[in-house]
Parts: C-alpha cells; sequence; structure tokens
C-alpha cells in the first residue's frame, strides 16, 4: 500500500458521470482496496437511488461524508518559497519514508490552522492513518502517523522548518574559497631593468 496518498475531490458524479454545479451537495465514500484508498463522489439523485441504502455494506467501506461542490478558482501565480500544503503535497508525490515525521508534522500543522480537516481515522496493519481534506479543494491526504518520541520532536520541527524555507531541493553550499598565500616578489635591480644592447 502507498502510505502518501493526494486524492482530488472529482468535478461530477462518478455514477451517473454529470458535473457538479456550483453549491451543489454531494456525497462522498471511501473504500479500502488494499493496495489504496479510493474515494467515490456521487450526486445526491445517485446517493439516493444507489449509495444511501447499502453504500456501507459494501466491501472495503471505511467511511462517508457530504459536502458542497466549488468551482475551483484560478491558481495564483506559483511563489518561491512553499507553503506548508504545497510542501505537504511534493511530500506525498515522493512517497519517500524519510519525510513521513516532516508530513505528519506539516499535517498537524494545517489542521490546526483549520487549512485540513480530520475526515476519518483508523488502524491498519499496526499504523494510525489520518485521512485528511482541504475544505476548498476537497482533496483527500492519507497521512501516516509516524509515532515520533518526545525526544524525536525538535529534530523534525528543525526539518520541517528548513524544508519551508529551503525546499526539497536546498541550494548546494558553496565551496569555501581560500585565498592562497601570496608572498611579496623583490626585485632586483638588475632584473627589473633590461639588458644593454651589444
Amino acid at each position: 500500500m502507498n502510505e502518501w496518498n493526494i486524492q482530488s475531490r472529482a468535478h461530477g458524479c462518478e455514477a451517473c458521470g454529470r458535473g457538479f454545479a456550483d453549491k451543489e451537495a454531494y456525497h462522498t465514500l471511501l473504500f479500502d482496496e488494499k493496495q489504496e484508498f479510493r474515494r467515490l463522489d456521487v450526486c445526491s439523485g445517485c446517493w439516493q437511488t444507489t449509495y444511501s441504502e447499502g453504500g456501507r455494506e459494501r466491501k472495503g467501506f471505511i467511511s462517508y461524508w457530504h459536502g458542497v461542490y466549488e468551482v475551483p478558482k484560478p491558481e495564483p501565480e506559483p511563489i518561491q518559497k512553499d507553503t506548508a500544503e504545497s510542501l505537504l503535497r511534493k511530500l506525498i508525490e515522493l512517497n519517500d519514508p524519510r519525510h513521513l515525521p516532516a508530513g505528519y508534522i506539516l499535517a498537524v500543522m494545517l489542521e490546526r490552522k483549520r487549512l485540513l480537516k480530520v475526515k476519518e481515522q483508523f488502524v491498519r496493519e499496526g499504523q494510525r492513518i489520518f485521512i485528511y481534506e482541504q475544505p476548498k479543494t476537497g482533496d483527500l491526504f492519507t497521512i501516516v502517523d509516524p509515532a515520533l518520541q518526545l525526544n524525536q520532536l525538535e529534530q523534525v520541527q528543525r526539518d520541517v522548518a528548513e524544508l519551508l524555507e529551503h525546499g526539497l531541493n536546498p541550494p548546494e553550499p558553496q565551496p569555501s574559497v581560500e585565498p592562497i598565500p601570496t608572498e611579496p616578489v623583490s626585485e632586483s635591480p638588475a632584473e627589473s631593468e633590461p639588458a644593454p644592447a651589444g
């Protein structure tokens, strides 16, 4: 199973194929399909006719919630310095276990700032897993709790600060160039004057 995962909210009903209108209610079901989590977004009509009765009994069902669809706004120009959310997205795309603690801390930071909401949490294969939703986009983030010890927090916080400051590809440290010591050159008068022609 992928430890990291982002799933965007669908722009239309995945049952009937009709696009969602701005401010339209939609329903989301989350399923565990062993290799990954799968979200299913459906309109209210399909929810009533197909999923409200028995949707929770389907194989792999984990969670259900509903929301209001918002038409995506155009993306602003990218900024050089990563925001906590853009950095979290990059860490999830990398799916590198070394960044698991930093990703978890970023998700908690974003939750505290109310930029992400916990939709579900459960334990799978001995690990606690959080399903966060970004309310504006409807994107789901699957975050594994790395079970940090108190003595690890300070280092992880430093790592997060470093990542926010410099991004995932920090500038290469420039090699320090030490000046080459030079000795004063003394010229003797005989060397500095041209020899007579003759």
